[in-house]
């Protein structure tokens, strides 16, 4: 059995799409119009994964407004001006600010991954955002009539039903999205909210069995927006050995944009349990070069003398297009990479005797 390799999740949205999105937000197409548009933009995206012969496949998010924002689509209970999140070129992103309670998600993953299940025979994975990332949403001075526990109650539940709903309707795997892990030791550097993070999503994911969890996966990188990055400084090693307490199966981890991959390596292999798996990011949406099969050929060999070639995965650093209107990446791009990790990937299957 060679080693395996999956997406993250977003692919850059075609033309087309893009198009319908502005249209949509200038009230010239209807809902019913912009849907179709989606679809046809994810029987595109399977078709092009199948053939870059990628043994697991994804609906690259191409009906999402953004991996972070997808639950709460339509909710009449935010206002615009919550959580800043700066990034290293000077843009930011705005999270919303929750106004009043419940706490409902508006829109479950499940609805994205039947639409791809029905476009493909192959596995399809089904990422979903972090309940920690949407903890964010609570304001700092509270909500009258809704205390922060309440709500954080709330939003386990929501969370575990957005997981289980994906599970039940098969995902090969259900991928937690948690880029505010890292981002989280720049905000506190103490660690204090990476702690609150990871105990979070902890009682979401002790909910589920053992069997459960190991087709749950966590992934972890410094942001890639618009060719930028929000924690690309912050040092792997606050993050890494908390990571892991996380009660997954899988692990996905950026590491062809890190400046020394094998002090990373290094620290996964120090605090890498067993009966884990770990996928090693080894193309870099962010940069525009596409690597070379024998370049992420390479970059799994380093991985195999830190990590046991049965405990190692590969994937990219991150999704390609996290943002529905982030046009940094081409489309042509992102499947060329994809294509070299597929192949790079099982050269080093080869090298490694299997």
């Amino acid at each position: 059995m060679g080693i395996p390799t999956e997406p993250i999740g977003s692919i850059p949205r075609p033309p087309a799409l893009l198009a319908a999105l502005v249209d949509h937000a200038a009230g010239r197409i209807d809902d019913a119009a912009l849907a179709a548009r989606q679809a046809d933009a994810v029987a595109d995206t399977i078709a092009r994964l199948e053939q870059t012969g990628s043994p697991v496949l994804v609906d690259g998010e191409q009906a999402k407004p953004s991996f972070a924002t997808y639950p709460i689509t339509g909710l009449d209970t935010l206002s615009p001006d919550g959580a800043v999140i700066p990034f290293a070129d000077g843009h930011t992103r705005q999270l919303p600010r929750l106004t009043s309670g419940p706490f409902r998600y508006s829109v479950h993953a499940e609805t994205y991954l039947r639409q791809a299940q029905r476009r493909t025979r192959l596995p399809v994975k089904q990422a979903v955002i972090a309940p920690s990332a949407l903890s964010l949403l609570y304001p700092a001075d509270g909500i009258a009539g809704y205390p922060r526990k309440v709500f954080l109650d709330d939003l386990a539940a929501e969370a575990e039903a957005d997981i289980r709903g994906c599970l039940n309707a098969g995902a090969h795997v259900v991928q937690l999205d948690f880029t505010e892990g890292r981002l989280s030791l720049k905000l506190d550097p103490t660690g204090g909210l990476l702690e609150d993070f990871v105990t979070l999503n902890n009682q979401v994911l002790e909910r589920f069995t053992p069997a459960e969890r190991a087709r749950i996966g966590v992934h972890t990188c410094p942001g890639g927006d618009q060719d930028s990055t929000h924690s690309l400084d912050v040092d792997y090693a606050g993050l890494l050995p908390r990571l892991f307490q996380l009660q997954v199966g899988n692990f996905y981890i950026q590491l062809a944009s890190e400046a020394d991959p094998a002090r990373v390596l290094g620290i996964i292999g120090d605090n890498l349990r067993p009966g884990v798996k770990v996928f090693v990011g080894v193309t870099d949406p962010v940069d525009p070069r596409v690597e070379t099969p024998e370049q992420v050929r390479d970059r799994v060999l380093a991985a195999a003398r830190h990590i046991p070639a049965e405990q190692l995965g590969t994937c990219d650093d991150c999704g390609f297009s996290p943002f529905a209107d982030d046009t940094s990446t081409s489309r042509e791009i992102a499947f060329a990479k994809i294509t070299a990790r597929v192949q790079g990937t099982a050269l080093a299957s080869e090298a490694l005797g299997g």
